[in-house]
């Protein structure tokens, strides 16, 4: 051929193109030979052409079609020519029309693969997938799997989409450092040494957080980045040490403004990457609330099973645990108890006590001492659990929790309401997988509002922020932040969708003095405090404006674009669960010992490379 150049993509070429000479290029993905005649499916990012080898071709250009194997990087010209009828592949845009080869060209050659770059799949239609560490081992041939394909196109769209609705709004995309102070936000740092100031480190930043607070002080009053974040913490499914989030902070605005812009920005992500609309607002759900009825901040409200208060039936009976719980307070005389139901229609049936024991261990992971359970039978008859503790009371148990026939009723109590809850909350998220109540195809996102703003750190016996320290109390709780913390609520929100946190915000403190006071309170002394803010404190001096933000996190929210479990699958090049990277064998030791000198670094121990 005269040029192996492409001329056309493996996905673009339809019936219209018949008759036309063109040049693909890409990999063997598949190859048939029918006495002779070769069939090759050749793949790029775009798509699948098919290619005939006819008889009539040359020696060369036949026996090249036969040497071929999978994954060969090679160049077809021919000519395309549209299929019959009884040939034409519905499943593939590509599919009425193949090319008729006159030349092709091997570009490269492939090893025998690790794994199968085409899927695998059971009879049940379930996709077999090479073990992870292997996938990770070979990330560069994974990526060639058509579901990493689509994730990773879909999250160069997903990111397109983000700055054009900034930058429409009227954002500046800035960038903030990637060496940092060290500052404590939680999770430990990943540190990075000095050459040239020996003994001192950079931090890798676990949020861009200070410096987007420092660009609205420098008058930058709507700012976004696409920001790097590194924490080194415990990795699970939808974590990494290093991942991504969509930062956004803005100034001379509240909570209405920020969570309204969010809203415009997923709509905007949703319908113009992936077709789906979105209402237009969220649904905004009080903490409080979201703890009472699903005991979670991060429901998943694609289906209902309401948690209620069930504290009616420590009255109308006498079993003990239920009493107790209800009877604890704390110190300054709060009832801290509480008594939670769930009614599971028509689960009586499908329920055995041997599953129902599976639910209890859910609840005792969040620490219940047990799960009561009864059965509402015919004519409104409670059987089974508990139930004999409310003989006589059937109808006052049913009546008070809206059950009915064939029901299932689910209990915990607990001296501490948040045990009862996220107890409770678990079995819940339980039922909704076991009884496949939430709908895949759905996004259901909604806004959890008013945190508490400060939490009781029972070990170290002191309060703690449970955000962070700069988030803005609600105005009506400053005269009583020193006198009564365990009542502040936040101006802080999170933004949920089917059972994730997404995305998490505040409205930040401008005010030096209010900025001194929560210090206080939480301990931190001014000595203390200036040695680790005193550089955003300082600005605050110099006519801060009221200002907040959010910041999405992208990976958790492609992750669920995509119907994955975990982010590794819509990175590109992840970290296993162990924050190491089988590909490239990070973290090692640097080979050179004269780099550990220049940084001033001596290993004391050495953990063998693999």
């Amino acid at each position: 051929m005269k040029s192996s150049k492409r001329t056309v993509t493996c996905g673009e070429l339809r019936k219209s193109d018949v008759g036309k000479t063109v040049v693909l290029n890409g990999w063997v993905h598949r190859t048939r030979d029918l006495g002779g005649i070769f069939f090759i499916s050749l793949r790029d990012r775009y798509g699948i052409t098919q290619v005939l080898v006819g008889t009539d071709v040359s020696d060369i250009v036949g026996k090249t079609a036969a040497s071929l194997k999978s994954e060969y990087c090679i160049a077809v010209e021919g000519k395309v020519a549209v299929r019959e009828d009884k040939d034409v592949n519905k499943d593939m845009p590509t599919g009425e029309v193949e090319v008729t080869a006159d030349d092709i060209e091997i570009f490269t050659t492939s090893k025998p693969l690790p794994f199968a770059i085409d899927e695998v799949r059971q009879k049940d239609g379930t996709v077999v997938l090479p073990n992870e560490d292997l996938r990770l081992r070979y990330r560069y041939l994974d990526l060639r799997r058509a579901p990493m394909q689509h994730n990773i196109a879909l999250r160069s769209a997903v990111m397109l989409a983000t700055r054009n609705f900034l930058c429409g709004k009227g954002f500046y995309e800035i960038e903030t450092p990637t060496f940092v102070k060290s500052t404590p936000e939680g999770a430990r740092d990943y540190l990075v040494p000095s050459r040239v100031h020996p003994g001192k480190f950079y931090s890798l930043p676990q949020s861009p957080q200070l410096y987007k607070q420092l660009l609205m002080v420098s008058g930058f009053d709507k700012y976004f980045q696409i920001a790097r974040c590194y924490r080194d913490e415990d990795a699970r499914g939808d974590r990494q040490p290093e991942f991504t989030q969509i930062d956004i902070e803005l100034s001379f605005t509240n909570r209405d403004e920020v969570l309204t812009t969010t809203e415009g920005l997923m709509n905007h992500i949703f319908s113009t990457t992936i077709n789906y609309q979105l209402p237009e607002h969220f649904d905004r759900i009080a903490y409080d609330d979201a703890i009472d009825w699903y005991g979670t901040d991060k429901p998943d409200l694609r289906f209902g099973l309401k948690m209620q208060d069930a504290s009616f039936m420590a009255e109308i009976s006498d079993f003990a645990a239920f009493k107790a719980a209800l009877a604890a307070v704390n110190s300054m005389g709060r009832r801290t108890g509480a008594v939670r139901a769930l009614v599971v229609p028509g689960a009586a049936e499908k329920y055995s006590r041997k599953m129902i024991e599976e639910l209890e261990e859910s609840a005792k992971i969040y620490k219940a001492k047990g799960l009561a359970w009864m059965k509402v039978t015919d004519g409104g008859k409670l059987e089974g659990g508990i139930s004999k503790f409310f003989a006589g009371r059937d109808a006052d148990v049913c009546g008070n929790l809206g059950a009915k026939q064939g029901d299932l009723i689910l209990v915990v109590a607990d001296p501490k309401r948040k045990v009862a809850c996220w107890s409770l909350g678990a079995v819940r998220t339980k039922l909704g997988k076991d009884l496949k109540l939430a709908n895949p195809d759905e996004f259901h996102f909604a806004w959890i509002i008013d945190f508490p703003y400060f939490a009781w750190n029972e070990d170290e016996n002191k309060w703690e922020t449970e955000h962070h320290m700069f988030t803005l109390p609600q105005k009506q709780y400053w005269p009583t932040l020193e006198s009564d913390p365990e009542s502040v609520k936040g101006d802080l929100y999170d933004l949920v969708m089917n059972g994730y946190e997404i995305a998490s915000g505040s409205m930040r403190i401008n005010d030096p003095e209010l900025q001194k006071r929560i210090f206080r309170i939480v301990g931190y002394s001014e000595e203390r405090a200036q040695k680790a803010f005193g550089f955003l404190t300082e600005a605050f001096a110099y006519g801060a404006p009221p200002h907040g933000g959010i910041a999405p996190g992208l990976d958790r929210l492609l992750m669920l674009m995509c119907h994955e479990d975990s982010i590794k699958e819509v990175i590109a090049f992840p970290k296993n669960n162990l924050a190491q990277c089988p590909m490239d064998g990070c973290p090692s030791v640097p080979a050179d010992e004269n780099q550990l000198t220049e940084l001033h670094i001596q290993v004391t121990e050495k953990e063998e490379d693999n």
